[in-house]
């Protein structure tokens, strides 16, 4: 049989199969597409839902400092399906009290999830913790071990901003606690754990910067992506007062390979304030950077595939960027290099009234030339919700926290999933590839809907069939 007649069979078989492609919602899923609203089962006043969020995976992790479950402020955290969009469970700490705020921080990496609770006394009052969860089975994590430092001290804040590796060959927690005082009042710190068994995890390394001082509030924000982390101080002084500055580590030994700071660093800026990691390329917001006006932020990229030689290879900002808007406050970044996609929030940003807030969708596949796919602002946004003050990326989704929305109660907070990147084959839009995508393609292509063009040609043929083929065995991000 010729391949056109194969082709022909098939548009006639599609359009047996038409009444079915038009009674599923049959329209790509374009980066930037609100995909739902999030919400915690049990939200309630000041919980500030979402201020903390990470991503691996189908499961997201959101903290939840202000939850009173264990009594004010000790805070909670809820994981979610970032297919379906449903919460999964809720995880409180087996300790937990008024006023630990578990949930300052949140990192997740395959079966593993670690919780920082800043407010934590067990060495002194907000000396600070974090906790290791077994998340196997998302629908009943399960606490296997907590995490102190070994010589903290009061208000020391230890759980700051956590980070977690559950690759093989490299299975490492860091914590920080950017009030530290090693070299310096607030100074700041982190510690490297081994959590090759994580029901035992072993304190290795205290990590300092080689030029620490007071102040510094070293540890505001932490990433791993293979054997390197990058660990932020936004209050360093190497560019002037408060200009901010980064570090690479190497998560097996401890040792800092380079300092990173940005080309045009000034006074103020506090870059990174926010920092990612993913697979040799490094993002550090500096959200007072003032290119767009005061304290309107930045955000810079660097290739750390050496991590010996960091090197800036751009600089981005908003084309819309404005006076106050604070983009970089947060970043996430996801995917392999030469094909990666970075999310920015801008807290401060007024588009649905004064900071309601939003986030940005960069492709980052060519580091030296982002491309920006889609502003994210919330379908229901209002003044005073802060979209964008947490965010968080993986695969195909990204999720931006507004921790002062109101829809539970003053400040109950709440977060919203949008689409990350186009998944081709999903004709379905329900975020995986499945025979009933197959199904409704058939019927586009039987009909030569355009919404079989998967080349995007403009055509409707035979080389819209294999690339289908190509992207159903792909799948989504």
């Amino acid at each position: 049989m010729s391949t056109q007649t194969q082709i022909n069979c098939m548009k006639l078989f599609g359009m047996g199969v038409l009444a079915l492609s038009t009674l599923v919602s049959s329209s790509h899923a374009n980066p930037g597409d609100q995909l739902t609203k999030i919400l915690a089962s049990d939200g309630a006043v000041n919980d500030e839902f979402g201020a903390e969020i990470a991503i691996s995976g189908p499961i997201a992790i959101l903290g939840v400092r202000g939850d009173d479950d264990n009594g004010e402020a000790s805070g909670s955290c809820y994981f979610f399906n970032i297919t379906t969009g449903v919460q999964s469970a809720k995880i409180l700490p087996n300790d937990g009290a008024a006023g630990d705020q578990f949930g300052s921080s949140v990192s997740i990496n395959g079966t593993l999830a670690i919780v920082g609770a800043t407010q934590d006394d067990d060495n002194g009052p907000s000396s600070g913790s974090a906790y290791i969860f077994d998340i196997s089975d998302p629908s009943t994590p399960v606490q296997i071990a907590k995490l102190l430092a070994s010589d903290g001290a009061a208000s020391d804040m230890f759980g700051r901003s956590v980070a977690i590796s559950n690759s093989p060959g490299n299975q490492v927690a860091i914590v920080t606690a950017y009030w530290d005082d090693d070299n310096g009042t607030d100074s700041g710190s982190a510690y490297l754990f081994d959590i090759t068994d994580p029901f035992n995890p072993v304190q290795i390394a205290k990590l300092l910067p080689s030029d620490g001082a007071a102040g510094d509030w070293f540890g505001r924000s932490v990433s791993i992506s293979g054997g390197t982390a990058i660990i932020s101080a936004h209050l360093h002084d190497t560019n002037g007062a408060d200009s901010g500055s980064a570090y690479l580590f190497d998560t097996t030994t401890g040792q800092q390979m380079a300092k990173v700071l940005p080309s045009d660093g000034a006074v103020g800026d506090q870059f990174g304030f926010s920092v990612a990691l993913s697979d040799g390329t490094a993002i550090v917001g500096a959200m007072g950077d003032d290119d767009n006006g005061a304290d309107s932020g930045s955000v810079y990229l660097f290739d750390v595939s050496n991590p010996q030689t960091p090197v800036q290879t751009t600089k981005i900002l908003p084309s819309d960027g404005a006076t106050g808007d604070m983009f970089g406050i947060c970043v996430g970044i996801s995917g392999q290099l030469g094909s990666q996609t970075t999310v920015i929030g801008a807290w401060r940003d007024d588009d649905r009234g004064a900071d309601s807030g939003s986030a940005y969708l960069f492709d980052v596949s060519n580091t030296s030339d982002p491309i920006l796919m889609s502003k994210l602002l919330a379908s229901d946004g209002a003044a005073g919700d802060i979209l964008g003050v947490s965010v968080a990326i993986g695969g195909s989704k990204a999720i931006a926290g507004a921790t002062r929305d109101d829809d539970m109660g003053t400040d109950s907070g709440a977060a919203y999933l949008f689409t990350a990147a186009p998944c081709l084959a999903d004709l379905t839009g329900d975020g995986q590839v499945d025979v009933l995508d197959f199904f409704v393609f058939v019927g586009f292509f039987g009909t030569d809907d355009p919404r079989a063009d998967i080349n995007a040609d403009g055509s409707v043929d035979v080389l819209d069939f294999f690339a289908f083929i190509i992207a159903f065995a792909a799948g989504c991000p």
